[in-house]
């Protein structure tokens, strides 16, 4: 019952939560996958007496996609969502703006945990914790990758103090909407991170 009640709130990309909720939802799905591989070969085992036999074979291709499931799954644990008390805090000013908590991008470089972006039209801002946030980097891999989308000549800013964010955002509502640019960006965003 604990577990249905686990994943009976799955959350969304971009969802509040949503890095906790897929940790959880990778480690399921890893240790179920191994277990699925694990009880087809113990069966072959058993049924056979030796280990050379077609379930055996089967087993040994049920690990690819849990291994598969092990890298996701690492690739979830190595990075941390939005406290509570920052999200509160975001939500307050966050109301009108189109936003995403937990958003995880990925270069071959590179890995860059915003807690939070917000957009408005052709200006990104996002919110980390992290005070090794490579700024100068992460500009240049976003910025790439929205121009390959033809968004072009996009304000991108990161803030590591939440009180400048939460400015920035109320700042950001009177900027005109560009409700296609928006959802186009955010379609983006939602396409290049984990």
């Amino acid at each position: 019952m604990k577990l249905i009640r686990m994943f009976s709130t799955y959350n969304y990309k971009g969802q509040r939560n949503y890095l906790n909720t897929q940790k959880r939802y990778e480690i399921l799905r890893t240790i179920l996958y191994f277990a699925i591989s694990i009880s087809l070969f113990v069966a072959g085992w058993i049924h056979t007496g030796s280990r050379e036999n077609l379930l055996t074979v089967v087993a040994v291709f049920g690990c690819l996609p849990a291994c598969k499931s092990t890298v996701d799954m690492i690739m979830f644990l190595r990075f941390k969502g939005c406290s509570a008390e920052d999200a509160d805090c975001i939500e307050a000013h966050n109301e009108t703006l189109e936003g995403m908590f937990d958003v995880v991008f990925t270069s071959y470089d590179k890995n860059f945990n915003l807690h939070h972006v917000t957009v408005r039209g052709n200006t990104l801002c996002g919110y980390t914790k992290s005070d090794k946030f490579d700024e100068q980097a992460f500009y240049k891999h976003l910025d790439s990758m929205l121009k390959k989308d033809n968004f072009k000549d996009t304000t991108i800013k990161v803030f590591t103090n939440i009180r400048k964010y939460t400015e920035r955002l109320e700042q950001m509502k009177a900027l005109p909407e560009e409700q296609a640019i928006t959802e186009g960006i955010i379609a983006t965003i939602k396409n290049i991170s984990l």
